[in-house]
């Protein structure tokens, strides 16, 4: 395993409701399907080639990666570990009531809020594990070459803290993981500027 390309996946239903979404299935829109095709064709410009694609099995990541996969005439594969973050009972709540009616135990960012605690939610400290039981997994099936990991916004950022040993709250201030923006893990990038394709419109 060479560089992993963390990809996030294009605009779904919830994003353009404002709607925390976490396990919840809903399709790409198709601003989000011109955003996958868009970054397909980036990907494809680059001459990219990919050892793996592997996706969280949510509809909004699947779609995005079957949508690059087949611009670089490759395949799928599901990845559980991938997976959004599970929100609890916040899950379905629009964003904006979560704003107003709930300020304890939150983190601001320019783009986004987080909420650290609530019932049945995952925990930023949990997702951190994920994200390191993942890359062991990953190491584990010696693949040679790049990988690309199609998944969502938290968790993301999550295996990113992991793969540079960086506490969980640095990781949600470092950047704002747009939808399908990439950002690259190699022991050659600085973490702080991992990022190396931006969407323009940004989305939870």
């Amino acid at each position: 395993m060479e560089n992993i390309y963390l990809i996030r996946h294009g605009q779904d239903i919830d994003n353009s409701e404002g709607i925390l979404n976490g396990h919840r299935d809903t399709p790409l829109t198709d601003l989000g399907i011109s955003q996958a095709e868009s970054l397909a064709k980036y990907l494809v410009e680059q001459k990219m080639v990919f050892a793996k694609i592997f996706a969280s099995p949510l509809k909004r990541a699947r779609k995005t990666a079957e949508i690059i996969a087949l611009s670089l005439k490759q395949e799928v594969e599901n990845e559980y570990l991938l997976i959004e973050r599970d929100f609890g009972e916040l899950t379905g709540h629009l964003v904006a009531e979560v704003k107003s009616l709930y300020r304890a135990d939150i983190i601001k960012t320019e783009e986004v809020t987080y909420v650290l605690k609530y019932p049945g939610i995952e925990s930023f400290s949990q997702m951190l594990e994920r994200g390191k039981k993942l890359l062991i997994k990953l190491e584990s099936l010696n693949i040679s070459g790049d990988i690309a990991l199609v998944t969502s916004g938290d968790i993301g950022k999550m295996i990113y803290a992991a793969y540079y040993q960086i506490d969980w709250e640095e990781a949600l201030k470092n950047f704002h993981f747009g939808n399908t923006e990439i950002v690259k893990l190699s022991p050659d990038t600085n973490p702080k500027k991992a990022v190396i394709f931006s969407c323009k419109q940004h989305n939870l």
